[in-house]
């Protein structure tokens, strides 16, 4: 009786244990989907993104960047878009980060996809159940750690061809012993005593070598599992989505049959279960994970591309979600219109990254120059022109009152530094990156639509006009949109025929500087950089005699010695 009751009290204690860790994920799970009811358009707070974690989420783009125009990394980074993505990055799976990165990347060189992808994501900002139903799918698919899915699909070529020849003989060499033992029970037991001890030791070696691989197979369970959990969810909008990916779902049947062998708890080491504990001696005599998990590695490279293609779809999906919830987050923002030609206009364009943006408006067919001091605001607004055509052939959504443009090839050349690896100086890297925007084929195809910052602000004057001058003349008689700062008046005049001049100012009030960082068309006409020299305290005959200097220049065309 006694053993009883001491029975009964383990088991009551081991179903105390495990109710409570269900109630726990129960919990837990509810005040997700609350959080995911009631806080649309907000992001889950979280650490600064490290630059490992950015290199991981570029991977799905850096597998696929070769299918089409993409923004280069020159533009990606002088226009910072890991911020914006960051500050779109509404997703919860890797697929889907790693998708809606790629996304960003790849602006659409047609329409073609643009009003079927507009129709999924009003269908998820204007249904909260279905939306919140497919997050909680994508979240538990979630993440892969340290290492994109494609890393770690790559490792798995390291394993070079794998058989189970060795683990079948070993099972054989078991089974010859027990029956061995009824002709002699010593040899029997001998034979059974060596051949399970090879079993075992050459178990844990090959454990040992596979162990970093199963963190692919984990995750491509989960892409399965909750492939079919979603195309449960059927939505009209996804018909098209949802039936390829259950194609391919069905393709991988095998890899998820008796996944369980080599995924479950036990192996993963993480149940102290006893039915578990004693499937694990299992393993280690019969090697039954091990011969499972060649059988999946055989059906992972048997369906690699399908396995992609999953990824695509799901990734797509959430990176629809994740555009309705931007938009959410958004006061202010549009649908864009497309047409044939170059010119653009927006109307109350704001930077996304920042808090209290002056919204400017522009409409230009031909190239724009911008002048005026540091800090006024040229290159924010370049800026906020690049990435909003960016967002308009991305993501179908743009941070301005209106947007009409072309599909635009992006580029630009701004935030450049000396490459001293390359052991290039500022000038030649500058002249590599605008060389780089004159290649892009000037007959045929959509326009390009370049930025340039400060043009060849690396060399002198006279040389730094004249060869600009010529640039920019160039970019403007081609297929090609230029938005071009700089601090050289005389390109205004150079190059009035083949560019809109615009330009921002700022007012020194007496000991204060006030920058309104509102767009003005003509060139810029205040001197204020010199003044700028006594609102920061420089002696006055320093500043009165630039003056001087600046006055003569520009009544004669030449410096007083």
């Amino acid at each position: 009786m006694e053993y009883i009751v001491l029975a009964l009290t383990i088991f009551g204690i081991l179903a105390l244990i495990m109710l409570n860790g269900w109630y726990g994920e129960r919990k837990k799970k509810a005040r997700f989907v609350e959080w995911l009811r009631e806080n649309y358009g907000v992001l889950p707070e979280r650490e600064e993104y490290k630059p490992e974690e950015m290199e991981k989420i570029s991977r799905y783009f850096r597998e696929h960047k070769a299918e089409g125009f993409h923004i280069d990394d020159i533009t990606w980074n002088d226009l910072s878009m890991d911020k914006v993505f960051q500050q779109m990055n509404h997703t919860y799976s890797a697929a889907g980060e790693e998708y809606l990165y790629y996304l960003l990347r790849t602006p659409m060189q047609d329409t073609e996809n643009m009003e079927v992808m507009e129709q999924q994501i009003q269908y998820f900002s204007a249904n909260r159940d279905k939306r919140v139903e497919y997050q909680i799918r994508f979240a538990q698919i979630g993440k892969t750690g340290k290492y994109s899915i494609y890393d770690y699909l790559h490792y798995l070529d390291l394993l070079g061809e794998r058989s189970s020849a060795k683990h079948y003989l070993g099972d054989l060499a078991i089974a010859a012993a027990l029956l061995l033992m009824f002709a002699s029970v010593q040899a029997g037991v001998l034979a059974f005593t060596a051949a399970m001890s090879y079993n075992i030791v050459s178990y844990f070696k090959t454990k040992n070598e596979i162990d970093p691989y199963i963190t692919s197979f984990s995750y491509i369970l989960r892409l399965l599992k909750n492939a079919e959990e979603i195309e449960k969810l059927p939505v009209s909008v996804l018909a098209r989505e949802l039936e390829e990916l259950g194609g391919y779902r069905k393709k991988m049947g095998k890899f998820k049959t008796g996944s369980y062998i080599l995924m479950s708890p036990a192996r993963m080491g993480a149940s102290g279960n006893p039915l578990e504990i004693l499937m694990d001696y299992v393993r280690m005599v019969f090697h039954v994970d091990l011969i499972k998990f060649n059988s999946m590695l055989a059906e992972v490279r048997k369906n690699s591309e399908g396995i992609d293609r999953m990824i695509t779809l799901l990734g797509y999906m959430e990176a629809v979600i994740a555009i309705g919830c931007y938009r959410a987050s958004k006061e202010t923002w549009c649908l864009p219109c497309f047409h044939g030609g170059k010119e653009l206009l927006i109307e109350d364009g704001y930077h996304p990254m920042i808090e209290s943006p002056v919204k400017n408006s522009i409409m230009t067919k031909k190239g724009v120059l911008l002048t005026g001091s540091n800090a006024s605001g040229k290159s924010t607004f370049l800026k906020t022109v690049a990435i909003n055509a960016i967002l308009a052939q991305t993501v179908h959504t743009c941070l301005a009152e209106k947007y009409s443009g072309g599909l635009y090839r992006i580029l630009s050349s701004m935030a450049l530094r000396d490459d001293l690896a390359g052991g290039e100086s500022y000038y030649i890297v500058e002249i590599k990156s605008l060389k780089r925007i004159l290649d892009q084929p000037s007959d045929g195809g959509n326009p390009v639509l370049c930025f340039v910052d400060e043009v060849l602000r690396g060399t002198n004057t006279v040389e730094r006009i004249a060869a600009s001058t010529q640039i920019l003349k160039s970019l403007a008689g081609r297929n090609v949109l230029c938005f071009a700062a700089t601090h050289d008046i005389e390109l205004t005049h150079l190059l009035e025929m083949h560019y809109n001049n615009y330009h921002f100012e700022e007012e020194v009030d007496g000991d204060d500087v006030v920058f309104g960082y509102q767009l003005k068309k003509g060139r810029a006409g205040s001197r204020n950089a010199i003044r700028l020299l006594g609102v920061m305290g420089y002696e006055e005959d320093i500043i009165e005699e630039a003056e001087r200097l600046a006055e003569h220049f520009l009544e004669s065309g030449t410096w007083l010695a």
